[in-house]
């Protein structure tokens, strides 16, 4: 992934678009916003992006609508931003091409790791080349290269889908990752509700981190917005 990739953001709160623009620009990639649908379908339309920011509610034009024209000339990448809940929306989102979408509010390493997947499937890439080989914490280590884990010594087997899920939520410990996005890095499939693989795959991380000896509050569940490596 270049580290200059274009980003258009389209999102009518001023504040929010700035804030996102800011922490996007230091990560590396190069920003433009728009405050408006009408605005930001031109924008979209009359330069190259590897990839767009796009809110559901904007003056002028709605994102929807918005989407629905880009998508009869271009294939950008759009990860749509919709309202809490706004189901109908993500529906409606994935029905005219959306790639992704965010539920507000949203954390800036949700944000992220979803750009950094979509701009991978998009250039072909399967691996985030800034991630590091190993990663130690309080004695917990684990070998992304051989797939392998331990925990002060002592070798803990971990099946390839769950050593993925501790290697997530361990490189991004601290922060809450969101189940919609550990089913989209972890499993690779759209979140279902009523599909409880995640759950079981983390439970049974949670039992092995424990028989090896380590604090069982390290993996928490955050209820009703995912999963914390404390």
């Amino acid at each position: 992934m270049p580290s200059a990739a274009r980003i258009l953001i389209i999102e009518d709160d001023a504040a929010l678009s700035d804030q996102l623009a800011e922490l996007l620009h230091h990560r590396g990639y190069d920003i433009s916003q728009c405050h408006d649908g009408e605005q930001g379908l031109l924008t979209a339309l009359g330069s190259p992006f590897e990839l767009i920011l796009l809110d559901v509610l904007l003056p002028g034009r709605n994102g929807l609508s918005l989407l629905k024209l880009l998508r009869q000339r271009q294939q950008t990448p759009v990860i749509m931003l919709t309202a809490c809940g706004a189901e109908e929306e993500r529906i409606q989102g994935f029905s005219q091409g959306a790639d992704d979408y965010l539920a507000k509010p949203f954390s800036f390493t949700e944000l992220v790791l979803r750009i950094e997947a979509l701009l991978r499937r998009a250039m072909g890439q399967t691996a985030p080349p800034a991630d590091p080989l190993e990663i130690q914490h309080q004695g917990l280590l684990l070998n992304r290269l051989r797939q392998q884990a331990s925990y002060r010594l002592q070798p803990i087997t971990l099946t390839p889908i769950q050593f993925k899920l501790l290697w997530l939520l361990l490189r991004h410990r601290g922060e809450v990752l969101s189940k919609p996005l550990l089913y989209q890095q972890v499993l690779e499939r759209e979140f279902s509700r009523y599909d409880r693989s995640l759950d079981m795959h983390l439970s049974r991380v949670r039992r092995k981190l424990a028989e090896a000896g380590m604090a069982s509050d390290h993996l928490q569940t955050v209820h009703g917005t995912g999963y914390l490596f404390r």
